[in-house]
C-alpha cells in the first residue's frame, strides 16, 4: 500500500522541477504584470493606464498604425510564401532547385546586419536610387521612415519563415493525389481548392499567427526605418519604459499588446480543434 502511494505521487514529483520553473519565467511575470497595469506609482488601484492608450492621440494612433502594419505583413507573408512554397514542390526545373538552397539565406543573417542591409537599397539615396542614377533618373524611393520601409523589411524576414513551414506542409501532399485529380480533369483550382488548401490550411494558419504575433510586438525593424510618429507598440513600449519610466502605464500596454496576440491565438487554436476534413469525408 505504502509503495503505491509513492507510485502515485512520482509522476508529479518529475514533473515539479519544470512546473516550477515555468511557473517562475512565465506565470508569475504575467501576473505581475496584469496587476501592475491596474496600479498608479503609488500603488493604489486605478483605470487610468488602460484609458490613457485609448485616449491619447499619439497612443491610438500607434495602436492602429501596428495592427495596419501587422496585418499587411502577415497577410503578404502568407500569399507570397505559400506561392513560392507550391512552385518550389510541384516545380522540378532548375531554377526551383536553386531557390529550393538559397530561399532560406535570410534565416542565417544576423537581424541588425539584414536590416542594414535593406536600408542601405531602399533608402533615397542607396542602391535603387543609384541603379536609376546610371540611366538619368534621379528616383527617391520615399520608402525608409514610412510605414512601407517596414513592410518590406519585415517581409524580408518573414517570407522565408512561412515558406519554411508551408514547404513542410505541402511536403505531406503526396504526389498520386494531384495526378489522380489531373487524370479526372480537375483543373489546378481545383486541386488547390479540394486537395492542397485542405491538408495544408492549419500550417498557414500557424505560420500567421506566429508572424501577427511577432508583428505586434516587432522593435529593431521599426525603430531603425519606422517613423517618429506614429510608431510602432514596440516603440512605445520601449519609451514608456526607457524615457518615461512609466512601468504602470507600459504593464497596461503590454497587456493590450498580450490580447491583440491573443485574437490570433483563439484562431489558431480553434483550428487545430476542428477535425481533419479528409477523416469527415467531407
Amino acid at each position: 500500500m505504502a509503495n503505491q502511494k509513492k507510485h502515485r505521487w512520482l509522476p508529479y514529483l518529475m514533473v515539479l522541477p519544470a512546473f516550477s520553473i515555468m511557473v517562475l519565467v512565465v506565470v508569475f511575470p504575467i501576473v505581475n504584470t496584469v496587476a501592475r497595469s491596474f496600479r498608479t506609482t503609488d500603488g493604489r488601484f486605478t483605470l487610468d493606464n488602460y484609458v490613457y492608450f485609448f485616449t491619447s492621440a499619439e497612443a491610438l494612433q500607434s495602436l492602429l498604425f501596428t495592427l495596419a502594419e501587422a496585418l499587411t505583413v502577415m497577410a503578404l507573408s502568407v500569399v507570397l510564401s505559400f506561392l513560392l512554397a507550391l512552385y518550389l514542390r510541384f516545380s522540378k526545373s532548375p531554377v526551383s532547385r536553386a531557390l529550393g538552397k538559397l530561399y532560406l539565406l535570410p534565416r542565417f543573417i544576423p537581424g541588425i546586419a539584414a536590416v542594414y542591409a535593406v536600408m542601405n537599397v531602399i533608402k533615397d539615396s542607396g542602391s535603387i536610387n543609384r541603379i536609376a542614377a546610371a540611366f538619368g533618373v534621379d528616383y527617391k524611393p520615399g520608402l525608409l521612415y514610412d510605414l512601407k520601409g517596414i513592410i518590406l523589411s519585415n517581409l524580408w524576414f518573414c517570407i522565408p519563415f512561412a515558406a519554411m513551414m508551408m514547404s513542410a506542409a505541402l511536403s505531406s501532399v503526396n504526389d498520386s493525389y494531384v495526378e489522380s485529380a489531373r487524370d479526372a480533369g480537375c483543373s489546378w483550382r481545383d486541386v488547390l481548392r479540394r486537395i492542397i488548401l485542405p491538408l495544408t490550411y492549419k500550417d498557414v494558419i500557424v505560420s500567421a499567427t506566429f508572424i501577427l504575433m511577432g508583428q505586434v510586438g516587432a522593435f529593431t525593424i521599426p525603430y531603425l526605418t519606422g517613423p517618429n510618429n506614429p510608431k510602432m507598440l514596440g516603440i512605445l513600449l520601449y519609451q514608456q519604459t526607457g524615457t518615461y519610466m512609466n512601468y504602470e502605464r507600459a504593464a497596461a500596454l503590454s497587456v493590450l499588446m498580450f490580447l491583440i496576440c491573443l485574437g490570433g491565438a483563439i484562431v489558431y487554436i480553434r483550428s487545430n480543434m476542428k477535425e481533419e476534413v479528409w477523416g469527415t469525408g467531407k
